[in-house]
């Protein structure tokens, strides 16, 4: 499957020069016809990773209820585009609409857009969410979602949008960039001008003069997404929330990491055969949004998050109505919120309009 798609990237750099981690990662996950994404449905136990909501129903559930105490803040409008980022298999969306129903009049209000880029990914989130009950529609992007008041959760999804890392030498910042030897192996070269004002500018400022030999990596698509939200959420009410791996403040390296049967691989082999991401900078989002115009709420751990929201509760009324069920519940619960597990290294983060008060679940 990938060898095609490492034969057209080589070509590529041979014509063209070097390109950023980037645009390596992006042709590796989303080319049409061989990108990781385009051509399987990755999410599982027993496939390539898994993710929250594929552990536990309890985690869509109580963001389901989060996105309520949102749409109840916003004075109940209907409709309300309820859009997610990635969505997977569909599984969240399903466990969110589940809970939508508990909340008078939030699950007739909802219209789902659901962003996709994998053809595979959105048949699998069709059979899903078949018995939805309010309307779901798949659109490329968020200026494809019709105006109007907005609320949008992406989990897991930032990771994957493209990086470019930035090396510190002699003073100097140069891009780290992906470059292809005579045997067409692709390795990690340094750019030979140095960065422009506009790159080290992106570049977290408290990172800008760190010493010789320090990584940096950005992602230009956090300032435009959160310049397209403060757009949004100027003319009509809304929150979005994110949920990813990351820390809570900028740091350098070397991040980007390849996965493919749960296991890390080099991210240099075979594109189009592993999933490629990289940790979140939440500083980055923050800095972003404030810039934008809007207000942010946290981040805060994911263990935290989901135990003010109240999971351990649910979980406990889960094993009250199936008690045959409880080791397994308690597993689910372990993984999300365990400081070893899921509960530290995932974080949470809201950003909202200016005249809706703070959401639930964070220190604001």
């Amino acid at each position: 499957m990938s060898e095609t798609l490492s034969k057209r990237l080589a070509a590529r750099i041979r014509a063209g020069g070097p390109i950023s981690a980037g645009v390596y990662l992006n042709e590796a996950l989303f080319d049409p016809c061989e990108g990781f994404y385009a051509t399987k449905d990755p999410i599982g136990a027993g496939e390539d990773f898994i993710t929250a909501p594929e552990v536990s129903q309890i985690f869509g559930e109580l963001i389901g209820l989060w996105l309520a105490g949102c749409w109840q803040a916003m004075q109940r409008p209907s409709p309300v585009r309820l859009v997610e980022f990635g969505p997977g298999r569909g599984t969240m969306m399903k466990d969110i609409l589940r809970a939508a129903r508990a909340v008078p009049g939030f699950a007739k209000a909802l219209d789902v857009n659901l962003i996709e880029a994998s053809p595979a990914l959105i048949n699998v989130q069709a059979g899903m969410l078949g018995s939805a009950p309010c309307p779901v529609n798949w659109v490329h992007a968020l200026k494809d979602v019709p105006s109007g008041p907005c609320l949008i959760v992406a989990n897991e999804y930032l990771d994957c949008l493209p990086i470019r890392q930035f090396v510190r030498q002699n003073g100097a910042w140069f891009e780290r960039m992906v470059d292809v030897d005579e045997t067409g192996d692709f390795g990690f070269v340094i750019s030979s001008a140095p960065a422009s004002a506009p790159e080290i500018d992106m570049i977290p400022p408290d990172l800008r003069d760190s010493e010789d030999g320090a990584l940096v990596e950005v992602r230009p698509a956090i300032a435009l997404m959160m310049d397209e939200l403060a757009t949004r959420f100027t003319a009509d009410p809304g929150a979005a929330l994110f949920i990813d791996y990351g820390p809570a403040k900028s740091e350098p390296g070397d991040t980007l990491q390849a996965i493919a049967g749960h296991e890390k691989v080099d991210p240099l082999v075979a594109p189009g055969s592993a999933d490629l991401t990289t940790r979140v900078d939440f500083a980055e989002i923050a800095r972003a949004a404030n810039t934008a115009g809007l207000s942010v709420a946290g981040p805060v751990s994911q263990g935290q998050w989901l135990k003010r929201l109240g999971l351990e509760y649910r979980a406990a009324d889960l094993m009250r109505k199936n008690p045959n069920q409880k080791q397994k519940l308690a597993r689910q619960v372990h993984r999300l919120m365990d400081e070893k597990q899921m509960g530290d290294l995932f974080k949470v983060m809201a950003v909202y309009a200016k005249d809706l008060p703070a959401p639930e679940g964070f220190d604001v």
